[in-house]
């Protein structure tokens, strides 16, 4: 393996971040996923949620 230095326009055209910002969607997502079955939940008289995958929650 051989290193190959970038030309000045090649180190200016790097972008860094990508992962931190999908990390960061995915969690927003799940954290609104999360929010929407408790809010379900609470304001129904018997909150009932499946979600996939075979989870289910009652509240009795």
């Amino acid at each position: 393996m051989s290193k190959v230095s970038l030309s000045e326009y090649e180190l200016d055209n790097i972008r860094v971040g990508e992962g931190i910002t999908l990390a960061a969607v995915m969690a927003i997502l799940a954290l609104s996923i999360v929010m929407t079955l408790v809010y379900k939940m609470y304001t129904s008289k018997e909150g009932k949620t499946t979600i996939p995958g075979g989870w289910s929650f009652q509240r009795k």
